[in-house]
């Protein structure tokens, strides 16, 4: 039997450094976009960015491309792993 975890509990697993790199369209940041964000974006809701996520799924930057979201979480040594 394949066991249930929680997001903690598979953040957990990974250890804190552990993070993975996904593609992601602007619409999909302009839709989680807050009020509180300083500086109205100008997106084409088509294009497509790459996200930096920690395992329980928090996103922690979003950057042009794969390599440099692979590179930024480098730079800040942790682990990253790509997901299709």
């Amino acid at each position: 039997m394949t066991p249930i975890l929680t997001t903690e509990d598979f953040a957990a697993l990974g250890a804190p450094d552990l993070v993975y790199v996904r593609p992601v369209k602007a619409a999909e940041i302009l839709a989680t976009a807050t009020d509180s964000d300083a500086m109205p974006l100008q997106l084409d809701p088509e294009r497509t960015f790459y996200a930096v996520h920690r395992a329980d799924g928090e996103r922690l930057a979003v950057l042009t491309d794969r390599n440099a979201a692979m590179a930024a979480a480098l730079a800040h040594e942790l682990a990253p792993v790509s997901v299709h």
